[in-house]
């Protein structure tokens, strides 16, 4: 995006990516903080909130009619107080304001969004997302809007009063939690939301629903959960398996997966995964790493593995900083033009391949069809491997070979063009969801360089973000800053439970019950369940309390599982009664919507129907029991190997001290069997619970 150096703003001094793109904007704009809403207040004058993101197409396109234009400038400064927000920064800032958008307008909200404020207590009055720069789409100018709503704002002091009221009654109420009579948690939402998945499902190009179609990993993950409970009945769902692997295949063999250099970009703007909206985020790429990952694992298909190998490649080549974290996103424009870095003209593909790899390429990825993007071909799957080798009559072998040769001359191709923008800041959250897809493949795959990956990231959050016993949210530049929301801490938690099925690390057990006594200390709802924020954020019209799934799990959604999943390892009802507070505070909204509220499916699950966990303690020798235990795909299962070499363990892993010879105990909840010290017999006993 351009930007006139002539002009320098408030954002100047900040560290988000998507803040200082807008330092040179001749719009007088400010972050979020007391200098803005103290000169609103004194002011008296409308506050303009606009909150989007470095990677967001409509952001640039808005920026660059309006807030780019010293004419638009001008009327915004003049009229309003004007507050630029990262929504990466600041999640809390636009839960609160998309959720109010709703209400206003009642349609959904997006990015980027626009919002009118009351300068005295930051009450929105009006909103909307983009708006273009001259009347057109049944839109207003922007100028003649900004005019038109501070005239309203003078005018209707008195209705706009009452408006404003209503709106923080109604958004207080949303938080309370109906804990009385018929809120105990039962498994009917599990049956419920696998039905609503079915008639969401497209039968013919997998996902759920219609354009725009994004990938809804909670969903998927549901589907296959739901698969692995029923598979030793006498009636395994063998639908919910076909629902979530095709939906798999199909993303994976589309044009939202990048064929060329890996990774998933954010959805898809056709049914068929074809072509993306091209901005590829570090949220996504995480919970479908791991994904994939448990795919394999049931299917051992090597579409799956393929997916993961590209993926957690492209992860490592580019979204990882030298000091270990991981980058936040990549735009989708370049140039100045959506998706340019990723599309081709077919004379240049002619001219990179040599006949045989066109033709083999052209087969496979539909260079030898209609351009599907603005006259430019984009590669998406039309025919797999086997199909082309029996339409160019070549040997499978010698097909996969050229595919090689031809994607890797087209990915050298592309790196010399000019790349798109890359949001460099690293946030808790996100870096705790690609930690955890490593961690996953790193297992599945026995590829250490996938493990050492997500330490390297774990460990530059704990030396540079973890100060005086808090994290912070984000960090760019050496500088760590923005008090961390509950995502941060309980998706890290996640991400070390899952590391530490991997390799042991009693540091690391420390850190995450760390982390859980300052969720339980700061976040926790006295009815159950947390807040996004913590009892000494900054106060805000509203304290949000998520318990719906959106791009991310909820917050709520992943707490009650990792407590529920602490409490079972330590034996510590602490996080046992964590887990259900959440649950049963979230359970009449689960009945009413189970649909929206698949990450609490997840660990409702896991609360009606516990976990194995398998703690393996042992001098030496340790990884064939721990193969043994682990192997396949059983995600009500977890097992920790942990060397004879730890000592001071907490809780009831104290009690699991290592005798002459390798041990294993195996408990179902808070029901244990008698400790296991045969290899054979731990295999019998681990077969008998994978079929029960």
């Amino acid at each position: 995006m351009s930007s006139d150096r002539h002009y320098s703003n408030h954002l100047c001094t900040e560290t988000s990516p998507y803040l200082l793109q807008h330092a040179g904007n001749p719009v007088d704009w400010y972050p979020w903080g007391p200098e803005a809403l103290h000169r609103a207040r004194a002011e008296n004058k409308p506050i303009l909130l606009s909150i989007g993101y470095s990677a967001c197409h409509w952001c640039h396109v808005m920026a660059h009619e309006s807030f780019e234009d010293p004419a638009t400038a001008e009327v915004m400064n003049r009229l309003f107080v004007n507050i630029k927000v990262d929504r990466e920064e600041r999640p809390d800032l636009d839960k609160i304001y998309q959720t109010a958008h709703s209400l206003l307008t009642q349609r959904t909200g997006g990015w980027p969004l626009t919002m009118f404020l009351t300068p005295d207590e930051q009450i929105p009055f009006f909103g909307g997302t983009y708006f273009p720069n001259e009347s057109r789409h049944g839109l207003p100018a922007f100028t003649e809007l900004c005019q038109r709503v501070v005239d309203f704002h003078q005018q209707n002091q008195d209705e706009l009063e009452q408006q404003n009221r209503s709106l923080i009654e109604f958004m207080a109420t949303m938080n309370r939690s109906e804990t009385g009579a018929g809120s105990e948690p039962d498994s009917m939402p599990l049956d419920v939301a696998r039905q609503q998945l079915e008639q969401q499902f497209d039968a013919g190009h997998g996902g759920f629903g219609q354009a725009p179609k994004f990938p809804h990993p909670t969903s998927i993950e549901r589907l296959l959960r739901h698969w692995a409970g029923t598979r030793s009945s006498d009636q395994p769902d063998e639908k919910a398996l076909h629902m979530a692997l095709f939906s798999l295949e199909r993303m994976a063999s589309g044009g939202m997966f990048d064929q060329i250099g890996g990774g998933f970009c954010r959805y898809s703007v056709d049914d068929q995964w074809m072509i993306p909206h091209f901005e590829k985020m570090l949220y996504d790429n995480g919970p479908l790493l791991s994904l994939y990952s448990e795919a394999w694992a049931v299917t051992g298909k090597p579409l799956f593995k393929h997916t993961v190998t590209r993926t957690a490649a492209w992860v490592r080549r580019e979204m990882q900083a030298p000091e270990g974290g991981y980058y936040s996103s990549l735009d989708a424009d370049s140039e100045d033009e959506e998706g340019k870095f990723y599309v081709w003209e077919q004379a240049e593909l002619q001219a990179l391949l040599d006949p045989q790899e066109f033709r083999v390429a052209a087969a496979h990825w539909g260079f030898d069809r209609q351009a599907n993007f603005e006259d430019h071909w984009h590669a998406h799957v039309y025919r797999d491997s086997a199909a082309v080798s029996h339409a160019v009559n070549l040997p499978g072998t010698q097909v996969e070979a050229l595919l090689d040769s031809a994607r890797e001359k087209l990915f050298q191709a592309r790196e010399r063009r000019i790349r798109p923008g890359r949001d460099d800041k690293i946030l808790v959250s996100w870096n705790a969801l690609m930690i955890k897809g490593m961690a996953q493949a790193g297992r599945c795959f026995d590829r250490p360089e996938y493990l050492q990956s997500a330490q390297c990231a774990l460990r530059f959050i704990q030396e540079s973000m973890w100060h005086q016993e808090r994290l912070y949210a984000t960090s760019k530049d050496g500088k760590a800053h923005l008090a961390a929301y509950l995502d941060d801490y309980v998706f890290l938690i996640d991400a070390i439970l899952e590391l530490l099925q991997v390799r042991w690390n009693s540091d690391d057990l420390d850190f995450a019950l760390q982390l859980a006594d300052v969720v339980l200390q700061h976040f926790a709802d006295p009815d159950g369940g947390f807040f996004f924020t913590a009892d000494d954020h900054e106060s805000l019209i509203q304290r949000p309390k998520p318990l719906t799934d959106d791009a991310l799990p909820a917050g709520n959604a992943v707490a009650a599982r990792v407590f529920g999943r602490l409490g079972h390892l330590l034996g510590d009802s602490r996080f046992l009664d964590a887990a259900a507070g959440t649950l049963r505070a979230a359970a009449d909204a689960i009945r009413q919507g189970p649909y929206g509220h698949t990450g609490l499916l997840l660990a409702l699950e896991e609360y009606l129907y516990p976990p194995d966990t398998i703690v393996i303690r042992g001098h030496s020798g340790l990884e064939p029991w721990r193969d043994c235990a682990a192997r396949g795909y059983h995600p009500r299962r977890l097992v920790f190997a942990i060397p004879d070499t730890a000592t001071n363990l907490p809780g009831l892993l104290a009690e699991r001290a290592p005798g002459d010879t390798t041990t294993a105990w195996v408990c179902t909840g808070t029901s244990c069997q008698a400790p296991v010290t045969n290899l054979d017999t731990l295999a019998a006993l681990v077969q008998e619970r994978a079929d029960s």
